[in-house]
């Protein structure tokens, strides 16, 4: 069984921020098959995608405390590290990009880091939705916690769409075909 995670914050003020980008590629999978959130054995909300045997999350424990949620959700679905996908927000890739890896370090960011922490390992897939880093003078916690400029919406819409296909991909077939077809930039970028 696989278990993807978007990762983001619970609540009406987070929804369309940056920091929960992770969340709307969870609910638009969630929407493409089907799948209704439910509660779950852990501090998040599941959807069961049956005919792909796998599990859908976005932990409730918002975004630094994700380790939680997603060790509880491994240890009770009995998910190997080699078959979890976290989906997040990456203020290092200029808005819209992406970027899957098999594993990895945090690279400073404190959902990654909590999950790596309550595995003892970075031995989990991720892909990485470019947010953009915006102004450098602005607080970065600012930033994450700030809904997108209307002119940037689109292209949001479009990453979101390419994380949800990533996902599916990685259900179907792992982490090296994701990487091979999400790692590079779109024609015409």
């Amino acid at each position: 069984m696989k278990l993807v995670v978007g990762l983001g914050n619970p609540g009406r003020s987070y929804k369309g921020t940056r920091h929960n980008v992770g969340f709307e590629v969870l609910d638009l999978l969630a929407q493409r098959r089907g799948v209704d959130w439910e509660s779950a054995p852990a501090d998040a909300l599941i959807g069961k995608w049956r005919a792909a045997s796998a599990l859908l999350a976005k932990p409730l424990t918002f975004m630094n405390l994700s380790g939680q949620a997603v060790g509880d959700l491994s240890r009770f679905y009995k998910i190997d590290p080699a078959d979890l996908l976290v989906v997040v927000d990456d203020v290092n890739l200029e808005l819209g990009r992406l970027r899957a890896r098999p594993s990895g370090s945090a690279g400073g960011h404190n959902g990654l880091k909590s999950i790596i922490g309550a595995f003892g390992s970075e031995e989990f897939a991720r892909l990485r939705v470019g947010v953009g880093r915006g102004d450098a003078q602005r607080d970065l916690a600012d930033h994450v916690l700030a809904t997108f400029d209307p002119s940037e919406r689109t292209e949001v819409v479009e990453a979101v769409a390419r994380a949800a296909d990533a996902a599916e991909l990685f259900v179907a077939e792992g982490i090296a075909p994701v990487m091979n077809r999400f790692n590079r930039k779109e024609d015409g970028d």
